[in-house]
């Protein structure tokens, strides 16, 4: 059953539409996220669910119940924001309980609820502290903890990590997924960072320009992308793209003259322009293939991300067991047919 549905949702402000016939579903449990640049309408989309943003058209159940024109604060829905939005004049043990006290919840149930989400996102040392005592992942815990202790149907996440350095993001991803297992409630999570999408979903929606281009498992959108825009935003290194003409065949030549394997046919005439995509992660190093030179090698301990150049055009490359490359050094490469991705270079769709 689904928890949260959207139906043919949209969002306009005057004459401007920003959100434009939005369906989804998401599952009892579901951990989804919303991810695409900025501007493509996600944190309007979380804010609508939230009922923090009316919406102009459509409809939004949770639970079974549509609450269109339902107030946000009887939702039953906990947000956490990209901002700690804690009161500093309190300690974290009052910045917790505050929506509780406000709803006249009985002081033992209110201990027991701050105490218990403490205990699960480690806080129990810190209830006595105000937030300027308090780490930036520590404040961020306490926003969690502010909304676990509501016991809410769904918890809502607005980019709540991009305030943090790199390594306190990767480290706040994992308690963030660990807590989602302990607590098996619906989350919806918006974020511009694909690796976030990747590591962190059971299912990833990527929006652009306030439509939905895919929806699915993350393994599923970086395996099978429907179109360009889903393959370029998922996957890092980045995809390599490069504007080719179909020869007819199985022959392809891409910008600049370089032939490329492609392994299959394609049900398009001969001279379409296509665009060739092919991952980092799918070029492997070997003699017979096509020779290219390094212009930059960036180990990163366990591989090597390299840039070189085929023909006329630069091609990322992920190397792994391999000897340290120097730039200027003529490797060759061989790319699996089988991995390859080819677009309709006028609609951006995926040719199957």
């Amino acid at each position: 059953m689904s928890e949260i549905e959207l139906k043919h949702v949209g969002k306009s402000y005057g004459q401007v539409s920003v959100l434009n016939d939005i369906s989804l579903e998401m599952g009892d449990g579901e951990f989804v996220v919303l991810v695409g640049p900025s501007g493509c309408g996600k944190s309007t989309l979380l804010r609508m669910i939230a009922g923090l943003e009316d919406i102009t058209s459509g409809e939004i159940t949770i639970g079974g119940k549509v609450v269109n024109n339902m107030p946000a604060k009887e939702r039953d829905i906990a947000m956490v924001f990209q901002s700690y939005a804690l009161y500093p004049h309190m300690k974290v043990a009052d910045n917790m309980s505050f929506s509780l006290r406000l709803a006249g919840t009985p002081k033992p149930e209110i201990k027991a609820r701050v105490a218990g989400a403490a205990k699960i996102l480690g806080l129990e040392s810190l209830l006595d502290r105000l937030p300027k005592e308090l780490s930036g992942g520590q404040r961020q815990r306490v926003a969690m903890g502010r909304a676990i202790v509501r016991n809410p149907r769904a918890f809502l996440f607005d980019e709540p990590l991009s305030n943090l350095d790199a390594k306190l993001r990767v480290k706040m991803r994992g308690e963030i997924k660990r807590l989602h297992q302990r607590l098996g409630k619906t989350m919806i999570y918006v974020t511009h960072d694909q690796t976030e999408a990747m590591t962190m979903a059971d299912k990833i929606v990527v929006l652009n320009g306030g439509r939905i281009e895919q929806a699915g498992a993350p393994l599923e959108l970086y395996n099978n992308p429907a179109n360009l825009f889903v393959a370029s935003f998922i996957g890092s290194p980045e995809i390599n793209l490069f504007e080719a003409v179909y020869q007819g065949g199985t022959a392809v030549t891409v910008k600049g003259g370089q032939a490329m394997p492609l392994g299959t046919l394609l049900d398009v005439p001969a001279g379409t322009e296509i665009v060739y995509g092919v991952r980092p992660q799918h070029i492997t190093l070997g003699a017979a293939g096509a020779p290219a030179k390094v212009v930059i090698v960036e180990p990163t301990g366990d591989a090597q991300e390299v840039l070189a150049r085929i023909g006329e055009e630069d091609i990322s490359i992920v190397v792994r067991d391999h000897a340290l490359l120097s730039p200027d050094e003529t490797i060759n490469l061989v790319i699996d047919p089988a991995k390859l991705f080819i677009f309709d270079k006028a609609t951006g769709l995926r040719l199957r």
